[in-house]
């Protein structure tokens, strides 16, 4: 009975390191479903700006609008935790983002609470800090430098 020589299978190699040594790329679907939730964010989070403007300009009605659109602040800060997770686990991006996410929602949960209470001295502060944070987030997200590495060029 001959011997035979059965050839071993060729080892799994590391995925090859980005030709500018940074992090691996980003996939783009993550990159594009977290830079659209952080945008709607942004835009919602300048609106309640403009409409508790509004509301204290003497439109009355935009206080209800106000309301309206911390509800949907609130949930679009939920989504943006789980666009932030997706950007992260599957999609090959950092984590900081997520657990900023959660801040942010607790912030903005704070935020309405605030508001319905009428404790303006907490609610007009937190209110800029909040804009402020999404703004940043908004900026990072949107950096050039994202885009390159989610399209994999150097």
């Amino acid at each position: 009975m001959p011997n035979r020589i059965v050839p071993s299978p060729r080892p799994v190699a590391d995925p090859p390191a980005p030709a500018d040594g940074g992090r691996p790329s980003v996939r783009p679907w993550a990159l594009v479903l977290f830079r659209t939730v952080v945008t709607c964010e942004a835009v919602l989070a300048v609106g309640q700006a403009v409409l508790a403007g509004s509301f204290l300009s003497g439109h009355y009605g935009a206080l209800d609008l106000h309301a309206l659109n911390a509800t949907a602040t609130g949930l679009v800060a939920v989504a943006q935790i789980v666009a932030s997770v997706l950007l992260w686990r599957p999609g090959g991006g950092p984590g900081w983002p997520a657990l900023t996410g959660v801040a942010l929602f607790g912030a903005e949960a704070g935020q309405i609470a605030m508001g319905y209470a009428r404790v303006l001295a907490v609610h007009v502060p937190l209110g800029v800090a909040i804009i402020a944070c999404t703004l940043l987030m908004l900026v990072w997200a949107w950096r050039p430098d994202r885009s390159r590495r989610a399209e994999g060029s150097a």
